[in-house]
């Protein structure tokens, strides 16, 4: 169980004009600034769950995790996963809990994947007879076998990136972090990833957070997301109840011949380009159907598709509700 109450963090940012001038200065008058990183932030995330935490840049993801993982004190409120503290109690509580910084590693990078993963054991404490069990069924999930003599540095990303998620589950851990754990990984991989990411917690039922942009990671993997903007949660529910809030708005693409057709009311045109047609509409202004006989009859239409916003649509609005 994670629980997080009235969590705020600020930081005290130097800053300075550019130019030899500024520098000189700066070196006796200092400027600084406060960031508040977090404001009053409070959620609750149960055994088992997968939840996708999702906000802008800055929006205070990144502090919110490094919180969760004991890396930082909050300057007020509280947290406590699985009974403890994180900053407190920090030896007992990474032993619960693994971590994938899409932009950090922890392997080492000019030995073998197969040391790194023997130094993390050390360090967890992991007994022989789990060590051997727990490589063996990653080794097998995430393909890793012609990896392991492999120097970290002599992998590619997508490579690298099934042997962070692996190093991060050798002590088996109740809770896993993702920061970005797909970015900059090809469409195969991606897939790889994720799919392995779904069957750990089926199969072992372990609590994922996941924090990312890339909503298709976010539509595959979690049925919950948390919004943090500014360093304030403003919204926390169902991706469900998010398709709902926009299932209003439906989009029509038309492929036709002739010259181009004018439009009804309640329409707006996302994309045009020769004999194509894309369009928006509300559905209290106008229904799908309408909208298709009013057009259909002023042009031969060729094809119709009618589909629905995207994720990442529903998550940009979102972002233009709340003005981040």
């Amino acid at each position: 169980m994670i629980e997080l109450k009235g969590i705020s963090k600020s930081f005290r940012v130097a800053k300075r004009e550019a130019g030899l001038k500024e520098a000189v200065k700066a070196l006796f008058a200092r400027q600084h600034e406060t960031v508040h990183a977090l404001q009053d932030v409070s959620f609750t995330i149960g055994d088992g769950e997968m939840v996708g935490y999702i906000g802008p840049n800055g929006a205070g993801k990144s502090t919110t995790i490094k919180i969760m993982c004991g890396i930082l004190h909050p300057d007020s409120g509280g947290c406590v996963i699985n009974g403890r503290v994180p900053w407190r109690d920090r030896v007992a509580h990474v032993r619960d809990i693994g971590v994938v910084f899409g932009q950090r590693s922890q392997l080492w990078w000019d030995v073998p994947v197969a040391d790194s993963f023997a130094l993390l054991k050390d360090i967890y404490k992991v007994s022989d007879a789990d060590y051997r069990r727990s490589l063996s069924e990653l080794t097998e999930l995430l393909d890793l076998k012609e990896l392991l003599k492999t120097p970290a540095r002599s992998l590619s990303l997508g490579q690298r990136m099934r042997c962070e998620l692996a190093a991060s589950l050798i002590h088996d851990p109740k809770i896993l972090f993702l920061d970005e754990p797909t970015i900059g990984l090809d469409a195969v991989s991606k897939i790889a990833v994720r799919q392995f990411i779904k069957k750990l917690n089926q199969e072992r039922g372990t609590t994922v957070i996941l924090t990312t942009h890339d909503m298709q990671d976010i539509e595959a993997l979690t049925e919950r997301i948390i919004l943090i903007g500014k360093g304030r949660i403003l919204l926390d529910g169902s991706l469900q109840e998010l398709k709902r809030r926009s299932a209003s708005q439906k989009r029509i693409t038309f492929e036709y011949n002739g010259p181009e057709p004018s439009l009804p009311a309640g329409t707006k045109v996302i994309e045009r380009g020769p004999h194509r047609l894309v369009i928006e509409l509300e559905k209290e202004w106008l229904s799908v159907s309408e909208a298709i006989a009013q057009i259909s009859a002023q042009v031969d239409v060729v094809d119709i598709s009618v589909t629905g916003m995207s994720a990442e649509e529903m998550v940009a609005q979102l972002y233009r509700e709340y003005a981040l």
